[in-house]
C-alpha cells in the first residue's frame, strides 16, 4: 500500500456510516474468524453496545491465545516540557504559562536510576516537540544514557526523519510512539493552528519512517473525545493495517487515551464514557489479535485493573507527568493531570489479583 491508498483507506474509514450497523451485522462480525473494516466498523457501532459481553468473551481469549496472562509494566520519563506547538487540548501548548525545563544529563543519569531501582526494564522517553529544547543531539545523548540499563527503550517525541530515527535506533531506541491525535484533517487543522504539528501528512508517515530506519516498533495513537472516536479508531486501525503490510515483523501498538484536564487549557471537547472506551478495547483487540494495546494512567485505578485480560497488554505505573521528579523535585510541569497514582508495586499486585503475571521486558536486544 502505498501513500495516496492509505490516505484513501483513512478518508473511507472516516466516512464510515456507524447508524447502519444492524445487530445482525454485529453477530457476523463476532463470528468471523478474519476481520475486514467493516466488521470492526461493526463491533465500534452503537448497535454493539449490546454485545459487550460477548465481546469481552471473545476479547478475552484472543489476548490469552496471543499474549498469555502477561502485562508489561513500563513507566514515561519526561525530558523537557518545551513546545512550539499551540495545540489547543495540550498542557504543553507554547501559550500556556507553564514552568519549563530540560533535565541535564546528570538529572537524566539520577531519574534512570531511580526508575531502574523500582524494577522498570522498559522505559518511554518523552519531550515537548521542540527542536530547539530537545534536538536529536539531545535525544541521542538520552537513548545512550538508557540503552545499558533498560532492555527496552521508547521514544515519544516529535516526528522524525528517517536519518535521524536510525541514528536514534542505532543508540539503543526499540519503539517510537507517534499519536496522530485525530486522523479527522479537517479538525486535525483547527486544532493545531500554529506550529510544525499542523502537518498531518508529516506527521501520519512518522512511524513509517521509523520503521523503515530499523526501529522495531512503533506505537499509535488517537486522544478520544478530540472528535469522532469511532472514526478515528477506524482510521487508526488501518493506519495500522498499512505498517504491519509494509514491515511484517514490526510490534505494532495501540493506545487509546482520553482527554484529560490540562494546566492552562480552556478548550471544550467531548467526552468519552468508561464504556464507550471498554467497547474501544474490545473491538481492537478482536480485529487486532497481535497488536499491543497500552492504557495510562489517565485511566481511573479500578477502571484499569477490569480491563486486565480483556486486550490491553501494557501498563504505566508510578507515573510522572511533569519533567523529572522520579528522583527529587521535578524541573517542569505536568502535562496533563493523572487519575491512577499508583507506584510499581500497587499495580503488580493488582495485575497479580486479576490472575495475571506483571511483566517488566518483553524484549531482548539481539
Amino acid at each position: 500500500m502505498i501513500i495516496t491508498d492509505l490516505i484513501e483507506a483513512i478518508e473511507h474509514a472516516l466516512a464510515f456510516d456507524f447508524a447502519s450497523i444492524t445487530p445482525q451485522k454485529v453477530e457476523k462480525a463476532l463470528n468471523q474468524e478474519r476481520l475486514e473494516l467493516t466488521d470492526l466498523g461493526a463491533l465500534l457501532s452503537p448497535a454493539a453496545e449490546a454485545y459487550l459481553e460477548p465481546m469481552a468473551q471473545k476479547a478475552r481469549q484472543l489476548t490469552k491465545n496471543f499474549f498469555g496472562q502477561v502485562i508489561t509494566l513500563f513507566t514515561p520519563l519526561y525530558l523537557a516540557n518545551f513546545c512550539v506547538n499551540h495545540c489547543l487540548y495540550c498542557g504543553f501548548n507554547q501559550r500556556n504559562p507553564l514552568r519549563r525545563g530540560a533535565l541535564s544529563p546528570t538529572e537524566i543519569e539520577r531519574e534512570l536510576a531511580t526508575i531502574k531501582a523500582q524494577g522498570f526494564q522498559d522505559i518511554l522517553l518523552l519531550t515537548g516537540e521542540s527542536r530547539g529544547h530537545s534536538g536529536p543531539d539531545y535525544l541521542e545523548a538520552a537513548v545512550k544514557l538508557a540503552a545499558p540499563s533498560f532492555a527496552s527503550v521508547g521514544l515519544e517525541v516529535y516526528p522524525l526523519k528517517t536519518p535521524e530515527y536510525a541514528r536514534l535506533q542505532k543508540a539503543g531506541a526499540d519503539y517510537v510512539c507517534v499519536y496522530q491525535e485525530t486522523y479527522q484533517p479537517q479538525l486535525y487543522d483547527q486544532i493545531h493552528p500554529q506550529g510544525p504539528k499542523k502537518n498531518y501528512l508529516w506527521r501520519l508517515m512518522a512511524p513509517a519512517r521509523a520503521l523503515q530506519a530499523g526501529v522495531r516498533g512503533v506505537g499509535l495513537g488517537v486522544l478520544l473525545g478530540l472528535g469522532d472516536f469511532r472514526g478515528d479508531t477506524l482510521a487508526m486501525a488501518v493506519h495500522g493495517q498499512y505498517l504491519a503490510q509494509m514491515s511484517p515483523a514490526a510490534d505494532i501498538a495501540y493506545s487509546i487515551p482520553r482527554l484529560r484536564p490540562t494546566p492552562g487549557t480552556r478548550a471544550e471537547f467531548g467526552q468519552i464514557s468508561e464504556k464507550e472506551l471498554l467497547q474501544i478495547i474490545l473491538a481492537l483487540r478482536i480485529f487486532s489479535p497481535s497488536f499491543g494495546l497500552s492504557l495510562s494512567t489517565r485511566e481511573r485505578a479500578y477502571f484499569r485493573d477490569h480491563v486486565i485480560g480483556l486486550g490491553v497488554t501494557r501498563l504505566s505505573a508510578g507515573v510522572k507527568t511533569s519533567v523529572g521528579g522520579h528522583s527529587g523535585p521535578d524541573q517542569g510541569d505536568e502535562q496533563f493531570l493523572k487519575s491512577d497514582d499508583r507506584d510499581v508495586n500497587q499495580v503488580s499486585e493488582a495485575i497479580i489479583a486479576r490472575g495475571h503475571q506483571p511483566i517488566f521486558h518483553d524484549y531482548a536486544r539481539p
